[in-house]
């Protein structure tokens, strides 16, 4: 049976606070913690929400839902959802954690939610007792839940701890000659290009930084620009090119991927550098190295950056980066090696992913039967 036969708007049952600027409270002393739209960005001396308050983004994170238990400031960018007398906190935050907030947004830019179309929405409110069952019973079902994806979350971390020992083992003590990744290229490393993104399909599809963040090249991560490009420009992805990202954060920031598809399709950004091997150097055994964890650490300790801005690694340091040669029937053995192993390791992560996009389905279908009266 449904929950309740009133469904009141959220301007009679609660109150939005709106965010503000923290220079004149912030404080690393402070004791209230500063959210933006993301989370916890510093510390205050004052706050501007109660404990039991929910925020949602007013811009940039609108879809994800913070529930708070202590007084907090909230920034520019946050609302605070201050529940009624009528309304238990945790039952608007878990119908905040199903609504789907994308589709009251109506920017062209960055996601935005107004405060006058939040206080239009509806929402069930069965009594106060009925809420705090509700609230009991999705806390029970959810904690079930989370035990399985932190389950699957500690097999995502050992697969990755995994990858890293089957590169280490591959490179380590190997009878090599000692190089840079200078000397095994066709050319030096170029920064690519982004042109601001046009809103209908084109010819040209600049690539996003997602779509080698994970390591493998991933299509159609891209958005499409407006360029007049020869055929024969830099910019072109190429079969077998390397793509690494020169900036990022610290822990992607030099993260590479190979491109293995048709030429000229995409168009790599500013935030990628491009680099082809030479002949007689298989492209994988130099991907392999560039992922490995040696590598890794060369990328983070030689990438610069000021206060708040996202580290980057510049060309000197890309073409520095210290490489082992082997004759090239070698390189092919070890290469085909470290895919045999990691494709297993690729197998599993593949399962844990669909796992935990279940896992999700699962708990917004929890949200779903508990608002509609059905738990």
């Amino acid at each position: 049976m449904p929950i309740s036969s009133t469904s009141p708007k959220w301007k009679s049952i609660l109150q939005i606070v709106n965010g503000k600027n923290q220079k004149d409270v912030a404080n690393s002393e402070g004791i209230y913690p500063i959210y933006g739209s993301g989370g916890v960005i510093g510390h205050a001396t004052d706050f501007l929400c109660p404990s039991g308050t929910t925020i949602v983004g007013r811009k940039g994170t609108i879809n994800r839902p913070i529930y708070v238990n202590e007084p907090f400031w909230n920034v520019d960018t946050a609302f605070g959802l201050v529940p009624g007398r009528e309304l238990n906190p945790k039952y608007l935050y878990f119908f905040c954690c199903g609504f789907n907030f994308t589709k009251l947004d109506n920017s062209t830019t960055i996601p935005s939610l107004s405060k006058s179309v939040l206080l239009e929405i509806e929402m069930p409110l069965p009594p106060l007792p009925e809420q705090e069952r509700i609230v009991a019973r999705i806390e029970e079902l959810f904690s079930e839940l989370d035990k399985g994806v932190e389950a699957l979350q500690t097999i995502k971390a050992q697969l990755k701890v995994y990858r890293q020992a089957v590169l280490k083992e591959a490179f380590e003590g190997l009878e090599s000659k000692k190089a840079t990744l200078a000397e095994v290229i066709t050319d030096k490393p170029r920064n690519g290009y982004s042109p601001k993104p046009v809103g209908f399909p084109t010819k040209y599809r600049n690539l996003t930084l997602t779509a080698t963040t994970g390591g493998k090249f991933i299509e159609g991560c891209c958005k499409y620009v407006e360029l007049d490009i020869k055929d024969d420009s830099y910019l072109w992805v190429k079969h077998d090119d390397i793509l690494i990202q020169r900036a990022n954060t610290i822990d992607y920031v030099g993260t590479a991927a190979i491109y293995r598809g048709v030429d000229n399709v995409y168009v790599y950004p500013d935030l990628m550098m491009k680099v082809h091997t030479r002949k007689g150097f298989d492209p994988f055994f130099i991907l392999y190295q560039l992922q490995s964890g040696k590598t890794r650490s060369y990328f983070k300790a030689n990438a610069t950056g000021t206060s708040g801005s996202m580290p980057k690694i510049n060309q000197a340091t890309v073409m520095e980066t210290p490489v082992v040669v082997v004759p090239y029937e070698k390189q092919l053995q070890i290469a085909n090696l470290i895919e045999s192993r990691l494709s297993v390791c690729d197998k599993i992560e593949q399962t844990v992913d669909e796992s935990l996009a279940k896992a999700e389905s699962l708990r917004q279908s929890i949200l779903k039967k508990a608002f509609e009266g059905k738990l």
